[in-house]
């Protein structure tokens, strides 16, 4: 943080969040006039010298490279799913082998989201935004060139790790400029995350169809090149240095600034490559029993308890663990918040996927039409993420969105073969709607409750509960469904959906760290 020339340095954020109003216990506290951007007196802080946004410091040159980062990794997810059969027909294999290009990008992903967040925390968040972008470009040429299966999933796999590097590192970028710049980082900047990642996710399957169509299936794979390469020599260019560490033994800091400077609190420690193998391990014994409900494996379940168990031990063991579980009891809104998300996307995921596979089975729609028909909720959940971004709250759009949940829940429930279009359509807007919320109200909440300068690891955590609640919404489609969606499967994936969306209302509204927050 600068000195201003005419007064003592501002007092350093280090020990509570950038949002204000909301503290990591989640209490109120009045916003100073000390500091903003139309801060004024001796003790304003300077702004940074990017001053094109709304708030100084907060420009297109720091916003543009993160949000290209941040579509990488839901474009990926979703791009892929209209190019499936092609790839199938290539290798000659069935649905249950070109499955596992979709599961092998949500593990990885799973597990690469709190490891790339521990890393930008201790390595900083530039760097491994950076490395993360030449890892997505390795694996578009792999994907490219790749001669058989195999070597595709591999390249989701680096896909997966590489893509996850944007998201917590953004995060955590965001929190040490907002430190180092004494201006707290505005709501909407977040808000551009969430809708850059919804954006892409609802065109990746008409961009994955068009290149398949016209390019073939590998184009699928060889736009991450240019894409990863653009968005890197924007992040060079544009993207701020993260400054030393204050260094807490009281001697100088690096570069020659005073001991105690006011600056991003980054942990020291090691990486904890043991605890990271573990958790992978238990996430992928855990979708491994998932994906196979109808005739479940169940040497699977003492296996995942063992895992989980050795997992707990090392980690309490650990002076500087890769999941933090001593800081996720004592931290009840962050764990609270990492709940409520996973349920909030494991129904959303239910209906994006689910509802889809319906409206062509049940009704006999085409594709391209069902596709259509899902677009009222792709649009309402961008319309409510920019909606989001300007509330002064986090539990009243959380709670609303719980209510909507409830409302789509109630709506399938009464929906059949014979349900009108418009009425089909409506039914995908009302869980579009809570999507936008949810995806705006938890990264606020995961931003302010976050432990100072762990930020990146929070961060990857709350995309890693997203990703269980994707990996869990497959598995329940398919035990709803069967072979095929009927009438009857969806009325039973609606009743689990309206329990979901209770238990996600109920979190909310007992979560006393959401109330009377204010942005």
């Amino acid at each position: 943080m600068t000195r201003p020339p005419n007064g003592p340095a501002p007092e350093p954020h280090a020990s509570g969040p950038d949002i204000p109003g909301l503290h990591a216990s989640g209490t109120h506290t009045p916003e100073p006039h000390t500091s903003g951007p139309h801060a004024s007196g001796p003790h304003a802080p300077e702004p940074a010298a990017d001053t094109a946004g709304a708030t100084p410091g907060f420009g297109p040159r720091l916003v543009v490279p993160l949000m290209l980062g941040a579509v990488l990794n839901p474009i990926n997810s979703t791009m892929i799913a209209t190019a499936l059969v092609a790839i199938g027909g290539s290798f000659h294999v069935g649905a249950a082998d070109t499955a596992w290009l979709v599961s092998s990008l949500y593990l990885a992903s799973a597990v690469a989201q709190p490891t790339m967040g521990r890393l930008a925390d201790r390595l900083g968040p530039r760097r491994v935004f950076l490395t993360g972008l030449l890892v997505v470009a390795a694996a578009g040429l792999v994907g490219t060139a790749a001669p058989s299966l195999g070597w595709l999933i591999g390249s989701r796999v680096l896909l997966g790790i590489g893509t996850s590097s944007a998201y917590p590192a953004a995060m955590a970028l965001l929190r040490s400029h907002s430190q180092r710049i004494g201006v707290p980082t505005p709501r909407p900047v977040l808000g551009l995350l969430s809708l850059a990642g919804l954006s892409s996710a609802a065109v990746g399957p008409v961009l994955g169809g068009v290149l398949a169509a016209t390019l073939g299936w590998r184009a699928v794979f060889a736009v991450n090149l240019p894409l990863a390469l653009l968005g890197f020599v924007l992040a060079a260019l544009w993207l701020p240095r993260t400054p030393p560490a204050p260094n807490e033994s009281g001697a100088p800091a690096e570069n020659g600034a005073p001991a105690g400077a006011a600056g991003p609190v980054r942990p020291q420690g090691g990486i904890d490559p043991v605890g990271i193998a573990l958790f992978a391990a238990l996430l992928t014994a855990f979708m491994l029993f998932l994906m196979r409900l109808s005739a479940p494996p169940w040497p699977l379940l003492p296996v995942a308890a063992v895992l989980a168990g050795v997992l707990t031990w090392w980690e309490l063991r650990r002076k500087t663990p890769f999941l933090d579980l001593r800081m996720l009891a004592r931290n009840r809104p962050l764990t609270l918040t990492y709940l409520r998300h996973g349920m909030s996307y494991l129904v959303v995921y239910c209906v994006m996927y689910g509802f889809a596979q319906w409206l062509e089975d049940a009704h006999g729609y085409s594709s391209a039409t069902a596709g259509l028909l899902m677009l009222p909720m792709s649009v309402a959940a961008m319309a409510t993420s920019m909606l989001g971004t300007r509330t002064k709250g986090i539990r009243a759009p959380l709670t609303t969105a719980a209510v909507l949940l409830l409302a789509g829940s109630g709506l399938l429930l009464a929906a059949g073969h014979t349900t009108p279009a418009v009425a089909l359509c409506a039914a995908g807007a009302l869980f579009g709607l809570p999507q936008g919320l949810t995806s705006t109200g938890n990264q606020a909440a995961v931003y302010a409750q976050a432990p100072p300068g762990e930020t990146g690891s929070a961060a990857g955590l709350q995309r890693t509960a997203q990703y269980l609640g994707a990996i869990t919404a497959a598995s329940l489609i398919g035990l709803c469904y069967g072979p095929r969606a009927t009438d009857a499967g969806l009325h039973e994936m609606a009743l689990a959906t309206l329990v979901l969306g209770a238990a996600v209302l109920l979190l909310t509204a007992a979560d006393r760290s959401l109330r009377g927050t204010t942005r």
